[in-house]
């Protein structure tokens, strides 16, 4: 059955090829392939065509609905470019001051024209981008001038500027002292000093050393960059600060060409020879420090050369002819000059003697040294650098200070109510605003070293401190104010045993009696005038000194 259904199934179909065959020719199978082909093409395209139709109208519905309008582009910055360029207005005051403003301006201006103009225009015309890196330089001033007079400077100025100026000559010291025990052992004296001053420095401060900073350039601009990172943060706005084109900018402008030369400028010993120079040349020198440089001096070239000027002053005097007043004034400086020769002699034969190191050893043969007064310490400089490097080290260095300030305090206050007397009888009235700056460094000496915030603080009656602040805050300060708290820390340094009683005791207090020349060698004097003897020369040596720069003075 199965056989008969498939015999008619292909005889009927191939009876249907060939009359298709006959009636349409050999190449009708090939045209019915093409029009099938043609159509199925034909559909694509159009469901091609009208998916396309319908997606552009469902995004052009989106756009309108939920996305803003947006410009074009190009054409936009066209216009902005041709739009003319709004000039900045640039106040050019910076702190208040035309004398400062303007040095001011003529840094900043010498500083785009060193390190922006000279690429920037080489790129383009414009003037607005230094006109903004102008304006950005100008409000960091702005923001420092004005923070700076917010700043109470009295604490800093009169303590730890003092304080970090006193440690560093200490240090320098140590320094050279380790060089002199070293003796000849020194290959490089300079990058030994260099090593050892160091080293010196993290003994005393413990885990701080800034050898890097100071001797590698390379660390040196990093330290600065850093710095101006820092200060940028603080006096820019947040907007600029956040553009680290405008930031580095300014950052470089300011470390390598402001702060850089500046540093490198003021640490030149030729700079600084000739400003010593510059400041010296109108005034005269004081005889005490002259006096005080010369014996404090280790230079046997110096000292050589102070006294043959000295020589050559003294042999024109003895050549004048003069008879009269005069006679007795040129005899007085004959009489100076003779005493700056002895000095200089002194303290030739001192470090030729190797007495320097010596000084201790050269006491220990005395047995009895001699005693100098802590009144005559506390007036004299040459003694007062050596009882202030004791009671450093002793930490009792706020009780001196404060006696020190106290008596500035007194000499100031003085003076500014004489001034305000005299105005007050020309007719003149400034009192409020004397007396306002009298309060204020009353107070100013109070919160340093009484208030319970000072560091560190001077320990003394809670009474007299409690009886100052009451007194500060109902009546008007006057220069007798500190008398009695000054007058108590005067007897603690005089009887406490770690201060001037231990002093005295202390290597430092033999230095300072070899300073004063106050400590004589025994092989030097020629006879023995025994104990008393001696601690008679010494007082009348130092006797002799205190009067002739009376004298001079």
């Amino acid at each position: 059955m199965l056989a008969k259904t498939s015999l008619s199934i292909w005889g009927w179909g191939s009876l249907g090829v060939v009359l298709f065959l006959i009636t349409f020719g050999p190449f009708a199978i090939f045209y019915f392939a093409f029009y099938i082909l043609c159509f199925v093409g034909g559909g694509f395209v159009v469901t091609l065509l009208f998916g396309k139709n319908n997606s552009e109208k469902y995004l052009e519905q989106c756009e309108h609905s939920f996305l803003p309008c947006t410009s074009v582009g190009i054409p936009k910055c066209i216009e902005e470019m041709k739009r003319e360029a709004r000039p900045i207005k640039i106040d050019r005051r910076l702190t208040g001051a035309n004398i400062i403003d303007e040095p001011l301006q003529q840094v900043i201006q010498f500083s785009l024209r060193d390190y922006v103009q000279y690429w920037y225009y080489t790129l383009s015309d414009d003037e607005s981008f230094l006109l903004e890196i102008r304006q950005a330089l100008q409000y960091a001033l702005v923001q420092f001038s004005a923070r700076s007079k917010e700043t109470d400077w009295q604490p800093y100025f009169t303590t730890r500027l003092v304080d970090d100026f006193g440690t560093h000559l200490r240090v320098f010291r140590k320094a050279q002292q380790r060089i002199a025990e070293k003796g000849d052992q020194m290959k490089d004296q300079a990058e030994e000093l260099v090593d050892t001053f160091f080293e010196v420095e993290v003994e005393m401060e413990k885990e701080v050393c800034r050898d890097l900073v100071c001797t590698s350039p390379k660390d040196e601009e990093g330290f600065l960059r850093d710095l101006c990172e820092v200060l940028l943060y603080i006096l820019l706005p947040p907007g600029d600060f956040q553009n680290k084109i405008m930031r580095y900018f300014v950052r470089e402008i300011l470390s390598r060409g402001i702060l850089l030369p500046l540093i490198n400028q003021l640490s030149d010993p030729d700079y600084i020879n000739q400003y010593v120079i510059w400041m010296i040349r109108d005034s005269n020198c004081n005889y005490e420090a002259f006096m005080n440089i010369i014996k404090l001096s280790d230079n046997i070239g110096e000292l050589e050369a102070v006294k043959d000027k000295a020589s050559e002053e003294l042999q024109y005097l003895r050549s004048l002819d003069t008879a009269g007043d005069d006679i007795n004034t040129i005899k007085n400086q004959i009489n100076s000059l003779l005493y700056v020769i002895k000095v200089c002699d002194s303290r030739i034969q001192r470090l030729q003697s190797g007495k320097e190191i010596d000084t201790v050893k050269l006491a220990a043969n005395f047995g009895k040294l001699c005693t100098v007064p802590l009144d005559h310490i506390l007036v004299d400089n040459v003694a007062l650098q050596f009882f202030m490097d004791y009671m450093q080290q002793t930490g009792g260095q706020a009780h001196l200070f404060f006696w020190m300030t106290v008596e500035g305090y007194r000499v100031t206050a003085q003076q500014q109510l004489e001034v305000l007397q005299s105005r007050q009888r020309d007719g003149k009235h400034q009192t409020n605003q004397t007396k306002g700056l009298l309060r204020a460094a009353a107070v100013g000496v109070y919160e340093q070293y009484l208030s319970e915030k000072a560091s560190p603080r001077v320990n003394i009656d809670d009474n007299l401190v409690a009886k100052l602040a009451e007194t500060l805050n109902h009546e008007d300060p006057t220069p007798e104010i500190f008398d009695d708290i000054q007058r108590k820390v005067y007897e603690l340094m005089l009887r406490d045993e770690r201060f001037y009683p231990s002093f005295k005791q202390n290597v430092l207090y033999v230095r300072m009696l070899a300073e004063l020349d106050m400590l004589k060698d025994p092989s030097f004097r020629g006879s023995d005038d025994g104990e008393g003897g001696e601690l008679f020369t010494c007082l009348g040596d130092f006797l002799e000194i205190s009067f002739f720069c009376f004298k001079i003075k």
